[in-house]
């Protein structure tokens, strides 16, 4: 992988897209607190043409441009971009379809408009002096002769990035590299990765693109976006730092958090097995585990949750076996002998499969003295 790479969170764009979520200028602006806060630079905080709270927000956040690089997304239409400008913003990013299915059946146009399109927009954008974001959407049914062309056109206009957008989600990761590698190698341009969740592989695209050769990536907070989601912030961070040594500077003990906060905004529980922020990440119930993970935690963690701003957590249910059971008694003070530890884990094992649910360490303790009481 190259030693400059740059994540940019999208939540506040492609993540508010999720059907059904609709961020209001509070909310949006809770977010973008988060994510300065957590040591994220690249954020793209929405599209100025929607205008009403989006364009009010954007006319608010417009002044934290020396917290982050914030980038607007602007349709193919210069008066789109001329408006992003004249609101103050330095960086803009340009949506443009690069398959002739999307040419044909979103825009109505051929490969000869897009062309000159994207080459007029971008010279309109750079002469004004911004950071110029441009895509090339659905790449995945983008011939690659013409992808190259397409990459070349916009780096010869002075773009400083084509966003390669996997817009359905269709390619696997060798296909993904292999086009991000076609733009790299051909075209003097940085690349960024833009992987939609469609069939699980985001990440795994995202990755792929990064270590052939893609300087930005895309993410949003749990993954949040259209249909299936894309490519999630916290997983990228955590597993680029552990698995592969790339430190993108971001607090990863501000995860958790952020994680509840976009969750809270787009009325969508976290799952509780969400790699990285899920409640059940650090969450223990087999017997076999837990009395391995009362002895050293790496047993089965592979990382510790304050990591992440997580917690341990060791659960009461079918599953559990007498090293949970003994060590609640003994941090309660209670005294037992193998038969009691034997018939609370009888009680236990019953009272779970009875409720299909966990059982509270208190109504274990409770348990443990109402039948010493009758054996008194």
């Amino acid at each position: 992988m190259r030693d400059d790479i740059i994540i940019e969170d999208t939540t506040l764009r492609d993540g508010e897209q999720a059907p059904g979520v609709a961020f209001d200028q509070e909310t949006k602006s809770h977010i973008l607190d988060a994510l300065i806060g957590a040591g994220v630079r690249w954020v793209e905080v929405g599209i100025p043409a929607m205008g009403g709270a989006e364009l009010e927000f954007l006319k608010a956040a417009v002044h934290r441009q020396d917290e982050a690089t914030l980038v607007v997304w602007n349709r193919g239409v210069r008066a789109d971009v001329e408006f992003s400008l004249d609101l103050g913003y330095r960086a803009v990013h340009i949506g443009l379809p690069a398959s002739s299915l999307h040419l044909d059946k979103s825009v109505g146009k051929g490969r000869d408009w897009l062309l000159t399109a994207a080459e007029e927009l971008v010279e309109y954008a750079k002469d004004r002096g911004a950071f110029v974001s441009i895509s090339a959407e659905d790449i995945a049914r983008t011939e690659l002769d013409f992808l190259v062309e397409y990459a070349q056109t916009v780096a010869a206009a002075g773009a400083d990035r084509l966003r390669l957008s996997d817009t359905i989600g269709i390619l696997g990761p060798e296909e993904y590299a292999r086009r991000v590698h076609e733009v790299v190698t051909h075209a003097d341009i940085d690349v960024q990765c833009h992987a939609h969740n469609d069939f699980g592989l985001g990440f795994a695209n995202t990755l792929a693109g990064l270590k052939a050769g893609a300087r930005y990536f895309h993410v949003t907070v749990n993954g949040v976006g259209e249909r299936a989601g894309m490519t999630d912030l916290a997983q990228a961070v955590v597993a680029l730092k552990r698995l592969y040594g790339v430190d993108l500077g971001i607090d990863t003990t501000r995860l958790t958090s952020l994680s509840g906060l976009v969750a809270a905004a787009c009325r969508q529980p976290t799952v509780p097995w969400q790699p990285i922020v899920g409640a059940n990440v650090f969450a223990h119930e087999s017997g076999i585990h837990v009395n391995a993970m009362l002895k050293d935690s790496s047993t089965f963690e592979p990382f510790p949750p304050e990591e992440v701003g997580g917690e341990r957590r060791y659960v009461l249910g079918k599953h559990s076996g007498r090293a949970l059971i003994e060590s609640i008694l003994t941090s309660r003070s209670r005294t037992y002998d193998q038969d009691d530890l034997a018939a609370c884990l009888t009680w236990l094992r019953q009272t779970a499969v009875d409720r299909a649910g966990a059982v509270a360490s208190d109504e274990l303790v409770a348990h443990f003295d109402r039948r010493r009481s009758l054996a008194i």
